[in-house]
């Protein structure tokens, strides 16, 4: 009996003992708990001294984009007009670029073609059989009248080669330069217009040395009329038709020098190529035609385009 109560008292302080240990160990972990609490409060007000000390806002949060309102560009203003002056900038340098490129093939066309017309002139200044020679009024070199033919127009009579006076007939032929008075000058009032005119009708009538005297005159006292391109250009033309290519040559270059914006500047180009083919100088005639295509391209009628086009087969131009 007294085993069994001994045995009940230990079971009873075991049973204690064990409700006791519990207790005990939830009350400390509690207090730790409350402690780690409360320093995390004293860190939060340290750290947020202005937030609330219950919730750690996180370091990473989402991004959010911005609403685009409808219609606004993709660049702005200033962009786009900076990029547009820039495509203008560079259109500018090009266009300059092209300019710089013609100036300087006319500028090598205006050099090649001096250098012809010396050696030109240099031949036209050789002797021909025996013959000396004079400059007219124009610089091109031609035959000087003979002794015995400037005796005539000075005294109106005829002379003798040998020397003496010859006895005229009844009626001699009329002389080339009287063989021009059966063209009808005209008489508009404009003096240049008339001038030209009569210099056409003496042309058209094969009346050349007396068509080139005329249409010289006409450019040298009308240069600034509207004519004065057609004269020069058909001065090229009459020299052209009587078997002078030279001349023509020259004619030619100089119409389109000194009336590039003339109404025949785009003519006497093509001539100057014809002309200089007949030279036997088809590399030159290659180089005119490219020039009038460059400087008159779009202002030459399609009926000189395919002249041109024809031209330039007949040079063989690459």
């Amino acid at each position: 009996m007294k085993i069994w109560l001994a045995m009940g008292s230990a079971s009873m302080a075991l049973i204690v003992a064990a409700g006791v240990a519990p207790a005990t160990a939830q009350s400390n972990v509690e207090g730790r708990v409350g402690r780690l609490e409360s320093e995390m409060r004293a860190v939060q007000r340290k750290v947020f001294p202005n937030g609330n000390a219950a919730m750690v806002e996180p370091q990473i949060s989402p991004q959010t984009s911005a609403a685009v309102p409808l219609g606004t560009p993709a660049i702005s203003p200033v962009t786009d007009l900076n990029n547009r002056v820039v495509a203008l900038e560079q259109q500018m340098a090009t266009m300059t670029g092209q300019i710089e490129q013609t100036q300087y093939r006319l500028r090598q066309l205006e050099d090649q073609f001096t250098t012809y017309k010396k050696a030109t002139d240099a031949k036209l200044a050789g002797p021909t059989a025996g013959a000396p020679r004079d400059v007219d009024a124009a610089g091109v070199t031609v035959p000087s009248v003979p002794r015995a033919a400037a005796a005539e127009a000075a005294s109106g009579k005829p002379v003798a080669r040998g020397g003496g006076t010859l006895t005229a007939p009844d009626e001699a032929a009329p002389a080339r330069g009287s063989s021009a008075t059966g063209i009808e000058k005209p008489s508009t009032g404009d003096a240049g217009e008339d001038a030209y005119v009569y210099g056409y009708r003496l042309y058209a009538a094969g009346k050349y040395p007396e068509a080139e005297a005329q249409l010289k005159q006409v450019v040298a006292t009308y240069p600034k009329h509207r004519r004065a391109s057609y004269a020069q250009n058909l001065l090229g033309r009459s020299y052209l038709d009587e078997g002078k290519p030279s001349l023509a040559s020259i004619a030619f270059y100089d119409n389109y020098k000194k009336f590039p914006e003339g109404e025949r500047a785009p003519e006497s180009l093509y001539y100057l190529g014809q002309s200089l083919t007949k030279l036997n100088k088809p590399a030159d005639a290659c180089k005119v035609y490219g020039e009038l295509n460059d400087v008159y391209g779009d202002k030459i009628s399609a009926s000189m385009k395919a002249d041109v086009a024809k031209a330039r087969v007949t040079a063989k131009c690459k």
